[in-house]
């Protein structure tokens, strides 16, 4: 057997956080053997990015990022054919196991980008390329979202792949939402590092930064911690004026003495798998509404992470929670407020009135409870594991208002 490249040496000891042979030979054993049940020869999982992207990587341990997409053909025998940018006529096979393409034995090039219309069908004609020859009756399409359609046209009417195709997502969903022990490790990691941003919030937030340096000072202690990618959302006003979290388009206000902010830290840790923290600071002394309110939400967290147990149902959830804001006198949530994480920012399943995946243990869920007004915007943010005894808090930033002389 051939030694890997160098190259592949040193890349390989470099990745952050590298996820083990042994966890990704579990995910694809688990998958295989539900493709051999429903006989489907081959998924197709694709992303652009590794925010919303995170099928890729729990495939192979390689993220897509950056807008730049990312194909894969997963077949039974857990071979892996890998699209992604790449020169024109790139079709490399590896003989040898590879210790960063683990699983892939072929690479070929798709030199396409979102942002040039003409390049559109480059990468399906690579995926065409990579299926030629396949005997195979039916394709499970992994992640239908991320499916451009460019791709998918190719793949209903190219007559030289002649499948059908099915959805295959909440099968893998399935798996891939109950955590294994390895993975469990690298999400406490990531929820230990979100307490490290907090706390240098805590210490170096004063009057004069802008919200972006404010966000700064989180991702600069994320990224010494070993996170790939994240975001970070700070919004800070007077008290008395509503100020909801901003993306870093909107935090050029400069912090003044006696103004309040929110602050929510959606990041990785080493490894990929994402956590999130959320609180409210104030530049001095806060009103007793202030108080108030970032009291009821973490008592509304409590309420919630008391019901996050295996069995209960989303959608019932959804509605008793709905029943307990109206009961303490708040509006009703309408959009999402708690939700399972993994590689993903957001992945089921979501406590919501369209969810209909049960909760298990194994879950990572973020539970983020708002309330809004137009004297104040307040939320707050950590993530639980369910176990199956007990809902336990992973995060151990204190909760509650963090008030700053």
């Amino acid at each position: 057997m051939t030694k890997p490249s160098i190259i592949s040496t040193i890349i390989s000891e470099g990745t952050i956080g590298r996820i083990s042979d042994a966890e990704l030979e579990r995910r694809w054993l688990a998958v295989t053997t539900r493709m051999k049940e429903q006989d489907v020869a081959v998924l197709l999982v694709r992303a652009s990015n590794d925010y919303l992207g995170g099928y890729v990587k729990w495939f192979c341990g390689i993220p897509a990022s950056t807008g730049y997409p990312v194909t894969l053909l997963f077949d039974q025998q857990a071979n892996i054919s890998y699209i992604s940018q790449g020169f024109f006529g790139l079709d490399r096979k590896l003989d040898n196991p590879d210790p960063v393409y683990r699983g892939v034995q072929r690479i070929l090039g798709a030199p396409g980008y979102a942002s040039v219309d003409y390049s559109a069908n480059y990468e399906a004609e690579a995926v065409a390329k990579a299926l030629a020859g396949m005997r195979c009756r039916r394709m499970g399409v992994i992640g239908a979202a991320n499916l451009p359609y460019a791709l998918a046209d190719r793949l209903r009417t190219d007559p030289a792949i002649r499948m059908e195709l099915v959805d295959f997502s909440s099968e893998v969903d399935a798996i891939k939402c109950l955590k294994s022990a390895e993975e469990l490790r690298q999400i406490e990691q990531a929820a230990a590092m979100q307490d490290a941003c907090m706390e240098a919030v805590a210490q170096q937030a004063r009057p004069g930064l802008k919200d972006i340096e404010i966000s700064a000072i989180a991702q600069g202690v994320a990224l010494q911690h070993g996170s790939e990618q994240g975001v970070y959302l700070v919004g800070s006003a007077p008290i008395g004026t509503a100020r909801p979290f901003g993306i870093r388009h909107f935090q050029g206000r400069t912090l003044q003495r006696g103004d309040y902010f929110n602050i929510l830290v959606e990041n990785n840790g080493p490894g990929g798998f994402y956590t999130e923290l959320g609180r409210m600071f104030v530049l001095g002394q806060a009103s007793d509404e202030m108080r108030s309110e970032v009291a009821f939400v973490s008592q509304a967290q409590d309420w919630m992470a008391a019901r996050l147990r295996p069995g209960a149902r989303p959608a019932t959830l959804w509605d008793e929670y709905n029943a307990y804001m109206r009961e303490n006198g708040r509006p009703e949530e309408r959009r999402l407020f708690c939700h399972g994480q993994g590689y993903d920012l957001v992945e089921r399943p979501l406590v919501r009135n369209d969810e209909t995946m049960p909760l298990s243990a194994g879950m990572s869920i973020a539970c983020h409870p708002t309330v809004a007004s137009p004297t104040l915007f307040c939320s707050s943010c950590d993530n639980y594991l369910i176990e199956q005894n007990q809902t336990r808090r992973l995060h151990r930033f204190p909760r509650g208002l963090v008030e700053l002389d």
